[in-house]
């Protein structure tokens, strides 16, 4: 027996290494007819390819179906991009598949990603020269074919949406011989018009159909345009130069018109809404105004010059009413005080005295005149006034005798 054994799986792992180290086997076109196409519920498509001469078996998975834009049927002709490998389970070689296209579409393909390549390291895509679509555009111009469910489209969402905008559109050839060169004067002219923004697209189709909207001069018009520009170019999974190069990519010319189209409806019930917030926000606005202003007035009213004169007048009654109170009051004081000294004047006045009976005596003496309050003060013969009630009496002493009436 020999002396070097193997196992089947070193064997299978030892083919399939070899296939790995080959540089042709990991990035293969293959060219053939679908055949067995099974969509399997994880996401995986298995297939095979054949020709006249032979088949080979094939698996796309579910993370590479991006690679796959339309749905694989039996006896479609299909070039498919992938590696070549040994599947060690049962030691058979496959093909797996990274991008499946129609045949047809390889060396359009290649061209497509060496233009888009080409125009990226130029800066074409960058964000930083995307222009902003317009909020409320008014004149809209459509780049595209005259025929065809795209302008139906365009026509029926813009009608919809908003019957007041403006379409204007340039008949463009969009496949086949002069279409770049149609669509590009289509945008030079929609320019020149003055359109707020434009839409530059068509209908879905193959890669042929659509090759007018992967050349560089319809790329270079796009990126040049002073107007904002809205690419909707085929389906959803289409994508084109013109898509990337575009200030916004819309996925269908219906979306494109979504996105170009403001809505009437919409904007009017905004602007009703507006409006409700507005009268709210102004009566609220109003009627703090108004409790600021009657605030204002009562403070006013209340700092007011009158209410102050007032209020010192009524202050200034109040003091003299007490004035005159207190003045009653003293001046009926002193009257009462006044009677009491009158009585007591009167009580001690002489004429009161002579009143009653008594006399008052009065003497001169050296040319003077004194009262005579004792006999001592009297001569004999001496002459003397003396005064009553009614007149005066002039006598001379004749006899002077003492006596004392009511003293002890």
């Amino acid at each position: 027996m020999a002396g070097n054994v193997y196992t089947v799986g070193q064997v299978n792992a030892y083919i399939r290494n070899m296939f790995t180290q080959d540089f042709m086997l990991n990035r293969i076109y293959v060219k053939g007819e679908v055949s067995n196409c099974k969509y399997h519920t994880s996401g995986h498509i298995y297939f095979s390819l054949k020709d006249e001469s032979g088949t080979i078996a094939c698996v796309m998975f579910a993370g590479q179906r991006s690679g796959l834009s339309f749905r694989m049927s039996e006896g479609q002709q299909v070039i498919v991009l992938g590696s070549v490998s040994v599947y060690e389970r049962n030691g058979t070689y496959q093909l797996y598949a990274k991008e499946i296209r129609l045949d047809g579409e390889g060396v359009l393909y290649e061209r497509f990603q060496a233009l888009k390549k080409e125009l990226e390291e130029m800066g074409m895509f960058a964000e930083e020269y995307k222009k902003p679509i317009p909020a409320f555009a008014m004149r809209i111009g459509v780049v595209t074919a005259s025929t065809g469910a795209a302008i139906r489209d365009i026509m029926n969402i813009s009608a919809r949406r908003n019957p007041y905008v403006q379409l204007l559109l340039y008949p463009a050839q969009v496949q086949g011989e002069g279409a770049a060169e149609s669509i590009v004067k289509g945008i030079s002219v929609l320019e020149k018009a003055g359109v707020d923004v434009m839409i530059v697209g068509r209908g879905g189709g193959s890669i042929e159909d659509l090759w007018a909207f992967n050349e560089e001069s319809v790329a270079r018009a796009i990126f040049h345009c002073s107007v904002p520009v809205i690419s909707a170019v085929g389906h959803e999974t289409d994508t084109t130069i013109a898509d990337f190069v575009a200030d916004l990519r819309a996925p269908t010319p219906s979306a494109a018109a979504e996105l170009a189209v403001w809505d009437y409806r919409l904007f009017a019930g905004q602007i009703d809404e507006y409006g409700r917030k507005l009268r709210k926000n102004m009566g609220r606005q109003l009627e703090l105004a108004r409790l600021k202003k009657d605030q204002y007035a009562s403070r006013l009213k209340y700092l007011h010059p009158g209410v102050a004169l007032i209020q010192k007048k009524q202050r200034l009654a109040d003091a003299e009413d007490t004035l005159r109170q207190l003045m009653e009051k003293r001046m009926e004081g002193n009257r009462h005080r006044l009677a009491l000294c009158a009585e007591r004047i009167r009580g001690l006045s002489p004429v009161e005295k002579l009143g009653k009976g008594f006399a008052y005596v009065e003497q001169t003496e050296n040319g003077k005149k004194a009262a005579v309050k004792s006999v001592s003060q009297v001569r004999p013969g001496q002459e003397l006034d003396v005064y009553v009630t009614d007149g005066q009496i002039h006598v001379r002493a004749e006899k002077i005798r003492e006596a004392s009436y009511g003293r002890e």
